[in-house]
């Protein structure tokens, strides 16, 4: 069944706006007495039918509604720099939703060579990954914030940092990460981060870990680590 975003629904009918009408008419050629699937990005699903196949105004009747669908008992919050190559944070951020996470902040760190992020571009794929992921709950993007800044307000349970210097303490997330507590991932760039970073997330609480004997790049640590915690919690 066909699922499409409709932020602040309410009621027994709901109208699509011009974008998901038209991919559902258009696009999808559905029509009258189809039946769809909505969600509000507050972690509730809608089902219904096509009451009027209109491209511009297609309204759904609704005639079931979940709340907290599919919620899980912990918060996942990923903080990582943002890449040179935009396309492979926007690869990151994908996955990540399609697995499940609550928040991602853009981390800016000394070695971040790009410090800014295409909001808008990324809150779709945000949105597309939702749906196509069965997801009702939209993830967060924040506002690019300075390392410094961030971890001095840092406030989740579970705080960690993945860095790959060698010759220091590490334990893998599977030892520090509990299940069912809220988690903080701190994921660097390319350059990793500072020895002054990481004594500062140290001396902030974090936990230093590591993803296993292999260097991986940022995008690829990212989702190693989302997988990491959602895979603790099964």
């Amino acid at each position: 069944m066909q699922i499409f975003y409709a932020p602040g629904i309410y009621g027994d009918t709901w109208t699509l706006d011009e974008k998901e009408s038209k991919h559902c008419i258009r696009v999808l050629r559905m029509r009258r007495d189809t039946p769809v699937r909505l969600i509000d990005g507050k972690g509730n699903m809608f089902e219904g039918v096509i009451a009027v196949a209109d491209p511009k105004r297609c309204t759904i009747s609704i005639n079931r509604v979940t709340d907290n669908f599919e919620k899980r008992n912990y918060n996942l919050h990923i903080a990582i720099s943002p890449l040179k190559n935009p396309e492979r944070l926007e690869w990151f951020i994908e996955k990540s939703v399609e697995i499940g996470i609550d928040e991602i902040t853009p981390l800016i760190c000394k070695n971040t060579e790009k410090q800014t992020i295409k909001a808008e571009r990324i809150n779709n794929i945000i949105i597309s990954a939702m749906k196509q992921s069965l997801k009702a709950k939209l993830t967060v993007l924040n506002e690019p914030v300075a390392f410094k800044e961030f971890i001095s307000r840092a406030d989740q349970s579970q705080k960690m940092i993945a860095h790959c210097v060698p010759g220091t303490e590490k334990n893998s997330i599977a030892d520090v990460y509990r299940k069912g507590k809220d988690a903080l991932i701190l994921i660097g760039p390319e350059g990793d981060f500072s020895e002054e970073e990481i004594r500062s997330a140290l001396s902030s609480g974090f936990m230093p870990v590591h993803l296993g004997s292999s260097r991986l790049r940022t995008e690829t640590a990212g989702v190693a680590a989302c997988h990491s915690v959602y895979f603790l919690n099964q």
